[in-house]
């Protein structure tokens, strides 16, 4: 009865719509229709055409115009319902992106037709999806251009704080032509996958009474795109700058302890507190401790656990002098350590953890981090640093790479686009 009443009253609905539009795009006009090249065109008649709209099929039958020169047709009744080259409503659009960016495009589909009775292919969602993703990509690449040239004419924001710039690149599986040529970690040299570079910004006001950070609610916006280490390094300046890097009193950057990363957080946040994320430092550090004692359990959580407490202290070359001390001698496990040992070695002034706490820091990349991973949920279920094999670039390109964040920012709001997720609140350390 319920599904019955439903459809009955989504059917009244459209055709009221339908008559509401009867005379929209066609009739007498006062004003001449121009082409493209300039040339004034002639009417040819009327066309019908039907729109899914989100109260079901509608039929519209509008003015069709022609140039006499190159032939070009123009509809501007189409123009004037948003519905040019689709035979979607604009309303339907918004719906199909938001539901793509959230699953898998035929989870979409079918979630459309049981919560909105709208029936459309799985490609159809996947074609709108991708469609909005690169009227949003383009919309940020003018906004991004706009800030670096500092001809934005956004307010300054309140003072802030501390601002937090985080970074990360993930692996993501491609199709065989998207990494032929490209050299990988397969034992064939070959690759894979191409990194997907991801980061956020967010905000800190205070601590709580026990000294620890507290990130300011509905403070996390996210970037990301599969580019090089200078193109997202400008990506995420830009939001930086959007999000009030120069009121900042206070800038810090958390990363993984990589090159790119560091090198982009030298260049364009001049004075940034540089941390590397206590949970990656702590995956070395446990790697590290099962290299030098493999296979000796008891010894490996010993030192594990002696160790996270050393790195918790600062005391970092406290570790690379006992680890140098148990290198064992020659062996894959040898060199292995000693790149472990290596990365401890780069980014010791960056692992002063103690230091960074007394001042009220974060030190882990915390929900930031766990968002960021989320990146792909809505086209390929992430686990880990993965997802589901078999995609071109195309279906990664920005913002779709995260869709989830950038259309449902792009939906809900009218000036510019911000995504948020709802207070992380402090970091609690994974062990």
């Amino acid at each position: 009865m319920e599904a019955a009443l439903r459809a009955a009253v989504l059917s009244a609905g459209a055709k009221v719509l339908e008559s509401l539009l009867a005379g929209v795009g066609r009739g007498r006009r006062d004003d001449p229709v121009f082409c493209a090249c300039g040339t004034r065109m002639e009417s040819r008649g009327v066309e019908e055409k039907t729109i899914l709209t989100i109260l079901g099929p509608v039929r519209f039958t509008r003015s069709r115009f022609q140039c006499p020169e190159c032939r070009q047709a123009r509809y501007p009744g189409d123009e004037a319902l948003d519905v040019t080259e689709t035979t979607r409503s604009p309303g339907v659009r918004r719906m199909v992106a938001r539901a793509g960016s959230r699953q898998t495009f035929k989870e979409a589909k079918e979630d459309l037709r049981v919560y909105a009775a709208i029936e459309v292919s799985a490609k159809d969602v996947e074609r709108g999806a991708e469609k909005t993703g690169r009227e949003v990509e383009a919309w940020q690449a003018r906004e991004r251009a706009a800030l670096l040239s500092g001809e934005s004419d956004s307010l300054p924001p309140k003072t802030i704080p501390v601002m937090y710039i985080e970074m990360d690149g993930t692996g993501v599986p491609m199709v065989p032509s998207e990494v032929a040529g490209r050299k990988g970690k397969q034992p064939d040299g070959s690759a894979r996958t191409r990194e997907a570079k991801i980061g956020c910004v967010f905000t800190q006001t205070t601590t709580d009474e026990k000294g620890r950070p507290v990130r300011d609610p509905d403070s996390t916006t996210f970037v990301g795109a599969i580019e090089t280490a200078d193109e997202f390094g400008r990506r995420i300046e830009a939001e930086a700058i959007r999000r009030g890097l120069s009121q900042a009193w206070k800038v810090v950057v958390l990363g993984d302890g990589a090159v790119w990363i560091r090198t982009q957080a030298e260049l364009r946040f001049l004075g940034a507190i540089l941390i590397v994320d206590l949970f990656h430092a702590r995956e070395h550090v446990a790697e590290l401790a099962r290299l030098l004692f493999f296979g000796q359990e008891r010894e490996i959580q010993k030192h594990r656990l002696r160790w996270w407490t050393d790195l918790d202290q600062g005391q970092v070359e406290k570790i690379i002098r006992e680890a140098r001390a148990r290198l064992s001698q020659g062996g894959d496990q040898r060199k292995k350590a000693e790149q472990e040992i290596g990365y401890l070695e780069q980014n010791v002034d960056r692992m002063r953890y103690d230091r960074y706490r007394k001042q009220g820091l974060f030190v882990g990349s915390g929900g930031g981090r766990g968002g960021m991973q989320k990146r792909h949920r809505g086209q390929a279920q992430t686990v880990g640093h993965g997802v589901v094999p078999g995609w071109s670039q195309r279906h990664h390109r920005p913002p779709l790479q995260h869709p989830l964040r950038t259309i449902r920012g792009l939906l809900g709001r009218t000036s510019r686009l911000k995504t948020r997720i709802q207070d992380a609140g402090p970091v609690v350390v994974r062990l």
